[in-house]
């Protein structure tokens, strides 16, 4: 969200006139893809994505002036609102490509933890393995795993665009998962018009494991 928010379509031939509408045409998609609560949701979104600094605690967003919601509309949006998750997942499909010289996409996919030791009545929780500074500091923390898949970009950057999450579950087989969640990513890139018959193959960046 906050790369897209920020990109500013220099790898375009349209302008900043044309950036602008598709910054519009996404915001547009990402709020027809919130359902109930969708305004509160919204400007959650924005003042998430407009914040500069790091946001510790949902709170923490209600006196950002794109939120316009008190702490107590935070939280009854995120208990009782709900995301179009196809819908979003399109959005994200829309949205330009970084462009790499040869043409290639260029995909990542890799598991990020959401740790969360301290809610004992979170369901599905599953010990994470998690990395101290210090070699052989390796804990493990009760949290949600997420696998992640991200299109690369080109040059030495730390910037990515992020297509889709997938949470791993206590009965699944991570690799089973990653194995569908990419044939999924890419079928919808497919459709979206980034990758045709004819050309270059896809290349996906995987840890080892």
């Amino acid at each position: 969200m906050a790369f897209i928010m920020s990109w500013n379509g220099s790898g375009g031939t349209d302008g900043a006139g044309g950036a602008a509408g598709r910054l519009a045409r996404f915001r547009r998609e990402l709020y027809l893809s919130l359902g109930a609560r969708r305004d509160a949701l919204s400007g959650l979104c924005d003042a998430l994505a407009c914040r500069p600094e790091r946001v510790l605690m949902l709170a923490e967003l209600s006196p950002e002036p794109e939120c316009r919601r008190g702490h107590g509309g935070v939280y009854d949006a995120l208990n009782s609102g709900d995301v179009v998750i196809g819908r979003l997942r399109r959005a994200l499909d829309a949205v330009p490509l970084p462009q790499w010289d040869d043409g290639r996409i260029r995909l990542a996919c890799d598991v990020s933890n959401w740790l969360r030791p301290d809610a004992e009545t979170s369901p599905e929780r599953l010990f994470c393995r998690t990395y101290a500074r210090g070699k052989g500091n390796a804990q493990l923390i009760p949290g949600w795993p997420y696998s992640f898949a991200a299109v690369l970009e080109p040059g030495r950057t730390s910037w990515a665009l992020p297509l889709d999450a997938v949470r791993l579950g206590p009965e699944d087989d991570a690799t089973e998962v990653t194995a569908a969640q990419l044939r999924d990513v890419v079928a919808r890139l497919a459709a979206a018009g980034h990758w045709r018959e004819g050309d270059p193959d896809v290349i996906v960046v995987l840890d080892a494991g």
